[in-house]
């Protein structure tokens, strides 16, 4: 017996074994991460093909074919809050994927770039929305030892989805020779189908049925989530931490000068998140592999091991995000950005080998997974208190989503315009900013309470 606790003290998923349950909901409910990496990276490998077949112009294939996704994220970021808040956070996630399918079987038959656009936007309103939904939902179900490692799950998941993405694009065009495009973002509505019926089988969160007065099926899963904690401790700790419902003032927000810190953190984490320039080169990945110089085939082949590396660094940052905490990971993160973004730069400035360029993206994307990547869905879902947890979610993701659909529109013109190297030598600067931040202001997280974390945040 003191071997096998030995040892799952040394194994953290033994850990896990223990609550079965929690994991399985936390990974259904991470799903919607897969299903917003797929979806938002699928169209690199449709994007030049949609721009050649009705020949639109770089602004129009831009803001229609590319940024109407975006633009749907930047609505879903906004509004998720409500649904996520009134018809709770199981409801919502149930819908996103609805959103999902529609979207993928849609976008797939559309022969104009107008309706194509509309289906992008539906798909978008889904990723936007399970930025705010899944994130919080893991966060009130998950002990706070391991709260980092479980909404972690989240952000694996995207990079899972944004891996298969770019390995299905590939299989795709080199096996389907005919309107390849529309297979490419239709095969995401399987996947899909099935987080739908699986995410029917996760119970509602026990804060969430809290504060909204149902205290016998609060008890009921908390039962279910932490035996260990009982529905009056909950209770009396979410109360110490801020207002209880009755007692909550109707133009509390986020807004509000006592949570003017944890909003402001939320607004540089997600403002530095996209101006790394991540998804201006997730979008346009192989058009940029190309510019450099690579073939076509070679330019896949980048894409593909950008994938692997996402995939690898993020399973790295969501092992060490509960030990060595949210801080340190953006600074090593913040080191890796800065290094490869201005070897980027340089590439397309002053013209060196293409051939090294893959690798400068590879030490990119690596910097990004273990840093800003693992961490932001975990620090935005802690440090608001649970009432209006889901409104500042919203804010974060919202804050993310415009720039991740303003900067992303902008890169085909700006590449015309000022030029590729000139374009990430300004991400490069934008993250000596954020190891400013993160050394100066960015408090530590790990291993607290949600209710601890939003009573010592407030001012």
């Amino acid at each position: 017996m003191n071997f096998l606790k030995s040892k799952s003290q040394k194994l953290p998923i033994l850990q896990y074994m223990k609550k079965p349950k929690i994991l399985f909901w936390s990974l259904v409910s991470a799903l919607a991460g897969f299903l917003f990496g797929f979806d938002t990276v699928v169209i690199s490998g449709a994007e030049q093909t949609l721009q050649e077949i009705w020949s639109l112009s770089d602004g129009l294939h831009g803001t229609v074919v590319v940024g109407a996704a975006l633009l749907g994220t930047v609505v879903g970021a906004i509004f998720g809050s409500i649904p996520t808040n009134i018809l709770g956070r199981k409801t919502t996630l149930i819908y996103i994927g609805i959103f999902y399918i529609v979207s993928a079987a849609g976008s797939s038959i559309a022969n104009d770039p107008y309706l194509f656009g509309a289906f992008r936007f539906l798909g978008g309103l889904g990723v936007g929305a399970s930025t705010i939904a899944a994130p919080v939902y893991i966060s009130e179900i998950a002990p706070a030892k391991s709260r980092g490692k479980l909404v972690g799950l989240y952000q694996f998941n995207i990079v899972f989805g944004i891996l298969i993405a770019y390995l299905s694009n590939f299989l795709i065009d080199t096996y389907i020779q005919i309107e390849s495009w529309r297979w490419m973002l239709g095969i995401e509505a399987f996947p899909a189908l099935i987080y739908c019926l699986m995410v029917c089988y996760v119970p509602k969160s026990p804060r969430w049925l809290l504060i909204q007065g149902k205290d016998v099926q609060a008890a009921e899963t908390l039962s279910m989530v932490d035996p260990e904690t009982n529905i009056e401790e909950l209770r009396q700790s979410m109360r110490q931490s801020t207002k209880s419902k009755l007692e909550h003032s109707s133009n509390e927000s986020i807004f509000s000068k006592t949570y003017s810190f944890p909003l402001m953190l939320t607004f540089l984490i997600a403002f530095f998140n996209q101006f790394s320039g991540i998804n201006a080169f997730l979008y346009y990945a192989k058009r940029i592999f190309e510019e450099g110089g690579l073939a076509q085939e070679a330019a896949y082949i980048g894409t593909i091991g950008v994938g692997l590396i996402n995939l690898l660094f993020t399973l790295i940052g969501i092992a060490l995000i509960d030990k060595i905490g949210r801080k340190k990971l953006l600074f090593v993160g913040s080191i890796g950005y800065i290094i490869s973004l201005t070897l980027v730069g340089l590439t397309f400035l002053i013209g060196l080998n293409s051939n090294y360029l893959p690798y400068f993206f590879f030490l990119f994307i690596a910097a990004h997974a273990i840093g800003s990547g693992t961490i932001i869905w975990v620090y935005i879902s802690e440090i608001f208190p649970n009432h209006l947890r889901g409104y500042g979610q919203s804010f974060g993701s919202s804050v993310h989503w415009i720039l991740a659909w303003l900067i992303p529109s902008s890169i085909p013109i700006l590449f015309s315009l000022i030029g590729a190297g000139v374009v990430f030598l300004i991400f490069a600067g934008m993250m000596l900013l954020q190891l400013i931040f993160v050394i100066k202001i960015m408090p530590e997280t790990k291993g607290v309470t949600l209710e601890k974390l939003s009573a010592s945040l407030r001012r």
